[in-house]
Formats: C-alpha cells, sequence, structure tokens
C-alpha cells in the first residue's frame, strides 16, 4: 500500500521501488533520496528506454502522490505549460455584464482576471498542496523544448512559484517533488542544472535487465529470457542508429513467447527484428548469417558461464 511519508534512508527509497516493481540500483536510489530530503529536483539524463520517466511513474504511485506529467515538445509555451486565461468563458462574462449594464471596467476587469476564468496547466498545479502531500512533476524531455522555455523555468525550479501578470506571484506552500528527463539530443543549460541533483540513467548490465524481465514477464520460458537479454547486450554493442532499450527488451520477450518460443532461432529473431530496431539500416545490418552468429555466441557465453 502506498504511503505518502517520503522514504527516511536510501534503503527505504530502494524498498519504495521495489514495491513498484522497479529494479534500481543503489547509486540510482542515493541520488533520489537526496533529491527527497533536500527538496531539490532531480535531473535524469539517458538514452531513450532506459526508465527515466519510469521513476517518476513510481514514485507518484509508490508515495500516494499525485502525478503532473509535463511531455515537453518544440514550440511549448506558458499556454500549455503553466496557464492561460478561459477567453471564451471571459467573453460570455463581458456580454452578461454587457446586457445588464454593468460598466465599470475596473470591477469587469477584476472579475474576469480571477481564480475562476484561470486554467491551470501542469507547472501551476504543481504549486498546490493535496491532502496527500505535493505532487510529483514530471518534466518529460526537457532536451526537446525551445532555450527560452528553459529559462522560463529558472523561476519555478529556484523559489517553487509563478508570476502572473494580472494576478501576482503564487508560491507553492510546500515544494512539489520534481523529476525532470533528457534524452541528451541537445545540451541543458546549466542554470537549470544547477538548480537539480543530477543522475546519468544508464542501459542496465545482463543481470540486472534478466532481473527485470524476470520481473515483468515471468510467464517467458527461463532460457528465453537469458538469451533474449544478452542478445540485445550485443545489440548494444554494435554501432545502429538506435539502440534498444529496457522497453524493447520487454516488448521482444514478451512477443516471442506470444510465439511460443522458449529459445531464440534465426528465423524467429528475423521476423521480430521489427519489435527491436526501429530504422530499417539497423534491421538490414542484421541478417540471417549476421543472427545466427549472435546467437552462436551468446550461447557459448552462457556454456561457459555455467
Amino acid at each position: 500500500m502506498a504511503s505518502n511519508t517520503l522514504p527516511a534512508s536510501v534503503d527505504q527509497v530502494l524498498q519504495l521501488l521495489q514495491s513498484q516493481e522497479y529494479v534500481a540500483d543503489r547509486r540510482l536510489a542515493t541520488t533520489l533520496f537526496l533529491a527527497l530530503a533536500m527538496g531539490r529536483p532531480l535531473f535524469l539524463e539517458g538514452e531513450a528506454g532506459v526508465g527515466k520517466t519510469e521513476i517518476a511513474k513510481v514514485l507518484a504511485n509508490g508515495l500516494g502522490r499525485k502525478l503532473l506529467r509535463l511531455q515537453c515538445y518544440e514550440g511549448l509555451d506558458t499556454a500549455s505549460a503553466v496557464y492561460e486565461w478561459n477567453y471564451s468563458r471571459q467573453m460570455i462574462e463581458i456580454r452578461l455584464a454587457e446586457a445588464s449594464g454593468q460598466t465599470s471596467k475596473d470591477a469587469l476587469e477584476t472579475n474576469i482576471f480571477s481564480d475562476r476564468f484561470l486554467i491551470r496547466r501542469p507547472l501551476l498545479q504543481a504549486l498546490e498542496t493535496t491532502a496527500e502531500g505535493p505532487p510529483v512533476l514530471l518534466i518529460d524531455e526537457l532536451d526537446r523544448t525551445d532555450e527560452p522555455f528553459e529559462a522560463y523555468l529558472l523561476e519555478v525550479l529556484a523559489e517553487y512559484q509563478v508570476t502572473i501578470p494580472e494576478i501576482g506571484t503564487i508560491k507553492a506552500a510546500q515544494p512539489p517533488i520534481v523529476i525532470i528527463t533528457s534524452n541528451r539530443t541537445r545540451e541543458i543549460h546549466d542554470a537549470v542544472k544547477r538548480r537539480c541533483l543530477y543522475h546519468w540513467v544508464d542501459y542496465p548490465d545482463k543481470s540486472r535487465e534478466l532481473e527485470i524481465v524476470r520481473l515483468k514477464v515471468p510467464e517467458a520460458a527461463a532460457d528465453l529470457s537469458r538469451e533474449v537479454v544478452a542478445f540485445i547486450a550485443r545489440l548494444r554493442e554494435m554501432e545502429l542508429f538506435k539502440l534498444p532499450g529496457i522497453a524493447e527488451t520487454l516488448d521482444w520477450i514478451r512477443a516471442l513467447t506470444a510465439l511460443d518460443k522458449i529459445s531464440l532461432d534465426p528465423e524467429s529473431v528475423s521476423e521480430t527484428m521489427g519489435v527491436v530496431l526501429k530504422y530499417q539500416d539497423d534491421v538490414a545490418a542484421l541478417d540471417l548469417a549476421k543472427i545466427s552468429g549472435l546467437i552462436d555466441e551468446v550461447r557459448a557465453e552462457a556454456m561457459r558461464s555455467r
């Protein structure tokens, strides 16, 4: 059962993540614990598909907090990220005021620029504390936004407040738990990073990835799980345009299990490569001969480790 009390130690962070079926190493758990204890945003950087976004989800679920997700994209502005006014309702209010003979512009302006006409977006919602405690704010894929939006974030991350010209400054009574992710398609400004604790989320090693597979896809054959994890590890050593992440590993093991496979064979691997690799040049680099060679290497490695 979720508890909204923050973990009191690194071990408790590990337990919380494990309770949500998230397999993490102690270094990540330590950084997460410090971010929670110090009230600092956590900046997670790494390749796509390594589980950065999932950390915010399991943290919110494990703590029983509301999750607010701001999905970043090029051209993201304050109207989509912070707030905007409900213009259609404001126009109706103006027409009603005119029809009833209310002519005081100051009174009308005060009325239409009040809280009931304000549409709160994720950054503004994150400043509100509920009975369960401050929410978890996920700012996902910050590297997809423009640099001016990063500059706007500085006030939010430094002071946990937002300034609305018509109303004034709204400040959080309690800071939200902030998780920022980046796939490093471009560098994030140092001013943002300085306000955060930093952690690079790497691909898991084979033992941890096998643990994830067994946890997430327990119905898969044991030999198949080991071979898939070892095969994926070999793919990540190749010069591919897009290396497969943990999500692709899990999708592939589910696909092969749906095909009633209990171990890898060249034909099945070739037929299901679209689950693992998302670019034609990468798929084309793996012909049957290459696939057969990789499977042989995987099985030879397994024999040596026994």
